[in-house]
């Protein structure tokens, strides 16, 4: 039974194993073994990228597509659900048509992108993507009576949603339970949803005709699939699970604005998410984005920590204190991301099949 949901696709590794199933279940009860909004924000930071990232992987890992488009769909999603519960807010009906337009409008998008621009070489695909997602960016700052601009839209979700909204009382094991507590876990139930659809794709005969293509494209070319159809037909189903990405996102923080979801800086984090995970595998996108964001999130804190201590240590106390100051934190950002390639080349997922395997 649990292989059919997992569609099959088995970790590999024990020690992986042990590592999804501490994430998962750290994530499931988030709100109260960890208290605190911050917290609680980057376990749903985590949730919705894990989406995002597992989707991304669809299209670089899987088809062997490097594409810089992808936050594009991401702030699709964000602002159709922006832009629909400004005009009606705490509308489920408006959230739903939001959804749904951002769907219609990522799935068109990347069609055309896709069947315009697939027949060209992998390079000249990524450039032409990266110049379409700098427009659309550009156009969003523009539109201001729609987008809000540059400071974005603030807006009021569905009242069951809301803070504001209180189920009880009494705290359960001294967590509210309110509508931020029933976000939260309708992000984190949209999350595995998505993903075990995902995991479900990809192993697929759509799926593996998809890493035939990436494996070598004019064999499979030559045993009678047609490659530009799979290759669209890759950017389209990723790009929806990208929108869907970005929904959850909208809904999480009630806002949305460029930065917060069109961002370049994003794509980039995608990118080493997907790396230190490891490509062509969805269960690195869990690995890469948890480590990743929890870095991101905390490392500052641990640096703060540690140049403190530094202070006490006889005559390098000074220069301790120096380096490890939490204004130098992503350099050591930098630092650990550098390591992680060198010690994981094929990712932390590929390393321990690797691993495994050789056992």
């Amino acid at each position: 039974m649990i292989a059919r949901i997992f569609s099959g696709d088995r970790p590999g590794s024990r020690l992986l194993l042990a590592l999804l199933l501490v994430i998962v279940i750290s994530l499931a009860c988030a709100p109260f073994l960890f208290h605190g909004a911050k917290a609680l924000n980057v376990a749903a930071k985590i949730c919705i990228f894990i989406v995002l990232v597992a989707s991304f992987d669809l299209l670089l890992g899987y088809t062997g597509i490097v594409s810089f488009a992808h936050t594009m769909f991401f702030g699709i999603g964000a602002y159709g659900v922006a832009i629909s519960l400004t005009q009606s807010p705490g509308d489920w009906m408006a959230l739903a048509l939001g959804v749904a337009a951002a769907l219609a409008i990522s799935i068109l998008l990347s069609l055309a992108i896709g069947l315009f621009s697939l027949r060209v070489r992998a390079l000249f695909y990524a450039m032409i993507t990266l110049a379409v997602a700098q427009a659309f960016q550009t156009l969003a700052s523009q539109l201001s009576d729609w987008t809000g601009g540059e400071d974005g839209l603030n807006f009021k979700v569905p009242a069951l949603l809301s803070p504001g909204t209180s189920f009880a009382e009494d705290p359960f094991l001294g967590v509210s339970l309110d509508g931020k507590l029933l976000s939260y876990y309708l992000v984190f139930a949209s999350a595995c949803v998505l993903f075990l659809m995902m995991l479900r794709i990809v192993n697929s005969p759509f799926g593996r005709v998809l890493q035939a293509i990436r494996e070598n494209d004019f064999r499979a070319e030559a045993l009678g699939y047609r490659t530009v159809v799979y290759r669209t037909l890759s950017n389209v189903v990723s790009a929806a699970f990208a929108t869907l990405a970005g929904v959850l996102l909208a809904l999480w923080l009630r806002y949305n604005g460029p930065d917060t979801s069109l961002s370049f800086e994003i794509m980039v984090d995608i990118l080493l998410m997907v790396v230190i995970g490891g490509m062509g595998t969805l269960y690195g996108a869990v690995i890469g984005v948890s480590l990743f964001i929890l870095a991101q999130s905390y490392l500052q804190d641990l640096m703060r920590v540690l140049s403190s201590h530094a202070l006490d240590v006889p005559l390098a106390g000074g220069l301790l204190a120096a380096l490890f100051s939490p204004d130098r934190w992503l350099l050591w950002l930098g630092v650990l991301f550098v390591l992680s390639v060198y010690y994981f080349p094929a990712g932390v997922v590929g390393r321990l099949r690797a691993r495994r395997a050789s056992r």
